[in-house]
Parts: structure tokens; sequence; C-alpha cells
């Protein structure tokens, strides 16, 4: 029992040291607003000079006949849309501007059409498992 109590404070008060230790107040917490400017700066360090070109050729894009139709489509005010570009940052510019170069010209149609072939081959391949239809030879009737 004695070996006990010996073990206990040996364990007890190194740890109820640590605790007080640890629940002292280190001092304030300083805090303050912080731009979206200086948020990006600090992330992106090496882009935040950006060449007058970059930003022409994203303001070009949006104002092309084109992709201003396509905003009105979408409900998008183009002169509200061009405002807000010109309102980005240096380095959200960079990284539109770079968007630009790799998003492909037009879409491939073969990618709609395989996906509505496997959509209706499933649709019908139910409909036979369920005995409403009977398109497939090799499907039997679930249903009796």
């Amino acid at each position: 029992m004695n070996a006990f109590r010996t073990y206990t404070r040996l364990i007890a008060l190194p740890t109820a040291a640590s605790m007080l230790l640890l629940s002292t107040p280190v001092g304030p917490a300083q805090a303050a607003m912080v731009s979206t400017e200086q948020v990006v700066q600090h992330a992106y360090p090496a882009e935040s000079t950006v060449d007058a070109s970059a930003r022409d050729r994203v303001m070009n894009f949006l104002k092309r006949q084109d992709v201003q139709d396509q905003m009105r489509k979408l409900g998008v005010d183009p002169n509200e849309a061009l405002a807000r570009v010109s309102a980005l940052s240096d380095a959200e510019i960079q990284k539109l501007a770079g968007r630009l170069d790799q998003m492909p010209a037009g879409g491939s149609a073969i990618g709609v059409i395989v996906g509505a072939a496997v959509f209706v081959f499933v649709v019908l391949l139910v409909t036979d498992l369920l005995c409403f239809t009977k398109v497939f030879p090799f499907t039997k009737c679930l249903i009796k």
C-alpha cells in the first residue's frame, strides 16, 4: 500500500504541475481585418505582378459578342461581369488568363451520345426485368 502511494505521488505531482502551467493564460490575442489583396499576395507571391496583356486578354474575351450572348442567356449582365473582372486582383487575373488558354474551343458530342445510349439501355433493361417490356431476349422476367 505504501508503494502505491509513493507511485501515485510521483505521477500526480508532475501531472498537476503541467496542468497548472497549461491552464495559465498566455496573453491577449491580436486580431485585425485582412484584405483580399493581402491574402492573395501571401498565397501567390510570385504572381504579384501581372502584365497588362493578361488583363486585356480577359477583358477582350468578355467583350466578344458570343460570350456576351451566352452570359445574357444565363442571366448575367455583361456590364456587371466586366466591372467585376476589372476589380479582380493581379493574381486572380493571372489565374483566369491561364485558364482561358487551357479551355477547349468546342465540346465533343460523342460523350453525350454515348451517355444517352447507355441511359436508354439501362432503362430498357430495367423495364425488361420488371416485365413491362420484352426488348432483350437474354432477360428473364423477375416478377411472376
